[in-house]
C-alpha cells in the first residue's frame, strides 16, 4: 500500500516537511510519480515493531518493586 506524504506524516506524527526532508535524503523510499511522492507504508513495519519491544520494556522496567531495605550506611 502506497501512501502520499500527507498520510505518511500522519502515520509518523510528523510534520509534512519532515517527511519530504527525509525522502529528499533518502531516508524514506519513495517513488515520484510525476506529480508526488508515493512512499511504501510496508517500510515502517520494522519501526513499529521495535517502538512496541521499548514499551514493554519499559513497562517492565516501571513494574519492578522498589527493594524495601535500602542497605545504606548514614556518616553522621
Amino acid at each position: 500500500m502506497y501512501l502520499t506524504i500527507k498520510e505518511t506524516a500522519d502515520l509518523l506524527s510528523m510534520p509534512e516537511s519532515n517527511v519530504e526532508s527525509l525522502i529528499l535524503q533518502k531516508r524514506i523510499r519513495a517513488i515520484h510519480d510525476g506529480q508526488q511522492y508515493l512512499i511504501n507504508k510496508e517500510q515502517f513495519k520494522t519501526h513499529f515493531e521495535q517502538l512496541e519491544k521499548y514499551k514493554k520494556l519499559i513497562e517492565e522496567i516501571n513494574s519492578e518493586p522498589i527493594p524495601e531495605d535500602i542497605d545504606v550506611k548514614d556518616e553522621d
